[in-house]
């Protein structure tokens, strides 16, 4: 009986050392990290005076959608015909800027646009949470703690650099903030004061906003002097194993044209001397895509073959448009 009494204590007393800290007591742990790490008390103060829990943020991150989507389906809804035309006369209104920014970064003013309407709606959806709060509440929640941890201090960092107000830094319910949708971390590596005021506002300031998309890119691999890729057609008996974005698996446009791959329209690839990937997104029966390495630099900014179609397929329209 004493031995039983006597684990029971020791169980109660160890769920007791584990237990959870509240939010506010996590929140003042952050602080303690936060002043190790260098930054002011000042800063400190301003990050978390009026910091909350936001329930909708741990709800959005554990409910994403799961159900089965087609590229087709999805592209049906990123890419309606309003939101073409829309790019289109926005990439006309904002022209001279977007030809600076292109060519000083060497990234087609089309990509820009198309990277632009995809992740804001050309700056019209851009969240509405506090970034402190938000990267807060999804650390303490605990599922990513370590992700989010390192976001919500690239977050102070930005506060502390000024480049944005306090009231003013918001974003999605993960963090991403801006009109192109950055997290904290590609924040500070990758965005832009093209203006030179000495501010990178990715909130506000277009020419900020297009730089910093072209910037990313052009130091994630992109070259200008080639487009994403083209759809394509494969011969009944292809080898589908063959398919993919390992780039073990690249070959050239005269190797698939061997092997039997064409133009959607039947005509033959390309003559030139370029390296592809063999992308179904879907499987044989949907799409098919042969995707250059400037494709592959698209899923390094978002993983989803869905959404690198996306802005890709809007590129061409917008191409198309002028």
């Amino acid at each position: 009986m004493i031995v039983r009494l006597f684990s029971t204590l020791c169980l109660v007393l160890s769920l007791s050392v584990a237990a959870k800290p509240t939010f506010e007591e996590y929140v003042e742990q952050l602080k303690i990290e936060a002043t190790e790490k260098g930054f002011t008390a000042e800063i400190i103060q301003l990050a978390f005076a009026d910091i909350e829990f936001y329930q909708r943020a741990v709800k959005a991150d554990k409910n994403q959608p799961e159900f089965k989507m087609t590229l087709d389906r999805y592209l049906a809804t990123r890419l309606p015909d309003w939101k073409v035309e829309q790019a289109i006369k926005l990439y006309k209104e904002n022209q001279e800027l977007l030809e600076q920014v292109a060519k000083q970064y060497g990234v087609q003013a089309r990509f820009i646009v198309a990277l632009w309407g995809n992740e804001s709606n050309f700056g019209k959806i851009q969240g509405k949470y506090p970034v402190i709060s938000a990267l807060t509440t999804l650390a303490y929640e605990g599922r990513r703690e370590t992700l989010f941890k390192k976001q919500l201090f690239a977050a102070m960092q930005i506060l502390q650099e000024g480049h944005i107000s306090k009231a003013e830094f918001l974003g999605s319910w993960a963090g991403a903030m801006g009109q192109s949708q950055f997290m904290p971390t590609s924040f500070l590596n990758y965005a832009q004061d093209f203006d030179g005021d000495n501010k990178k506002n990715i909130w506000q300031n277009k020419a900020d906003v297009f730089a910093s998309i072209a910037n990313y890119l052009k130091s994630e691999g992109w070259d200008d002097s080639q487009t994403w890729g083209r759809q394509v057609i494969i011969p009944e008996d292809f080898d589908l194993t063959l398919a993919g974005l390992d780039k073990t698996k690249m070959r050239s446009l005269q190797q698939w044209q061997a092997l039997g791959i064409r133009r959607y329209d039947g005509s033959d690839l390309p003559s030139r001397d370029m390296q592809a990937s063999l992308v179904m997104p879907d499987d044989e029966k949907g799409r098919i895509y042969l995707v250059y390495n400037n494709f592959h630099t698209l899923m390094k900014w978002n993983r989803s073959t869905y959404f690198g179609s996306s802005v890709s397929i809007l590129a061409d329209r917008i191409k198309a448009g002028l």
